[in-house]
């Protein structure tokens, strides 16, 4: 080969290798669904900018709209370790709420017949580190821990102390040159919730599971699954509630107490990838539910009728 060729290709192999690897990195981090996460980790030293607003709406009766929304920032301590941190702010309009779906119906009486604010619910803290690559090895695989803490409760509200611990399972598997990603994420809570006279302890249940395929370049259509279930117990001045067999998770007194509820939803979602941004939106169903409050067969003290949400996300 011609010396200027050789020289003309190490230069362009020297450009193109570092974009290569930037184009990689700029999607390290993108949600492709609601809840659904995949395995992927922040590189090292970089850092990512999310904003998501997931609106929970609709009971059986009145009206009801609760934005959960989550401005967050993750940060890449090596390849395979992420930390994020996120600030929680909760806005909740509603009114009309019947009689027995509580803890809504009561608050909106004590608010004089209808609740419209916004207010800091609280922040949240993680770590995610990857175990397997769904690029290399058979799939992929990260472990989640996470701390929150809250200062209002997320169904309507109210003023609480609540501290809860996570545990989340990362799975992916992607096909066909990495145009169809699977992706299941099962998660653990515990919550412990305190309000005046009332302690509320609480192992929850929440399992994603997400699909995705890229139809054209930067564009995915997906489908996505949700299952949250909790088994709560609700200890009054001191006593718990007779008949229900009560949930701990001490350190030498751990127990799974009765299922209070369940509710599972399912819908669609789309996503749209630039090098450096991305965007997703997507609203799921309640398809079934139960214990709580429900009617006909679905949930409507701890769930909703859908869930409709967007994120966004800028790498740098």
């Amino acid at each position: 080969m011609h010396p200027l060729k050789k020289t003309v290709s190490a230069i362009s192999l020297s450009i193109a290798l570092p974009l290569t690897m930037m184009g990689s990195m700029a999607h390290a981090g993108e949600n492709m669904w609601l809840y659904a996460k995949g395995t992927d980790t922040r590189p090292e030293g970089s850092f990512e900018a999310k904003l998501s607003d997931i609106a929970r709406i609709g009971k059986d009766s009145g009206t009801y709209r609760f934005h959960d929304i989550r401005p967050e920032i993750e940060y890449g301590i090596t390849d395979k370790l992420t930390v994020s941190a996120e600030a929680i702010i909760f806005d909740h309009t509603f009114s009309g709420i019947e009689e027995g779906n509580d803890p809504v119906h009561e608050t909106q009486e004590a608010e004089g017949g209808s609740v419209n604010k916004a207010q800091y619910g609280g922040y949240e803290i993680a770590l995610k580190y990857n175990i397997f690559s769904p690029y290399k090895d058979f799939m992929g695989l990260s472990v989640g821990l996470g701390f929150e803490d809250r200062d209002q409760y997320r169904l309507d509200g109210a003023d609480i102390d609540q501290k809860s611990y996570t545990v989340t399972l990362f799975l992916q598997k992607n096909f066909l040159d990495d145009k169809l990603t699977f992706v299941m994420t099962p998660k653990v809570e515990f919550e412990r919730r305190k309000s005046p006279d009332v302690l509320e302890e609480e192992i929850a249940f929440d399992f994603a599971a997400g699909v995705a395929y890229r139809f054209m370049p930067k564009w995915f259509a997906g489908l996505e699954f949700r299952h949250q279930s909790d088994y709560l117990s609700v200890e009054e001045n001191g006593e718990f509630e007779e008949g229900i067999k009560p949930s701990s998770f001490d350190l030498f007194d751990f127990s799974l107490g009765d299922r209070f509820q369940r509710g599972n939803y399912l819908g669609p979602t789309i996503h749209y990838a630039e090098q450096r941004w991305w965007a997703t939106a997507g609203v799921l169903f309640q398809i079934n539910g139960g214990g709580g409050f429900s009617k006909d067969g679905k949930n409507y003290d701890e769930h909703e009728k859908y869930h409709a949400g967007i994120s966004l996300g800028y790498e740098f």
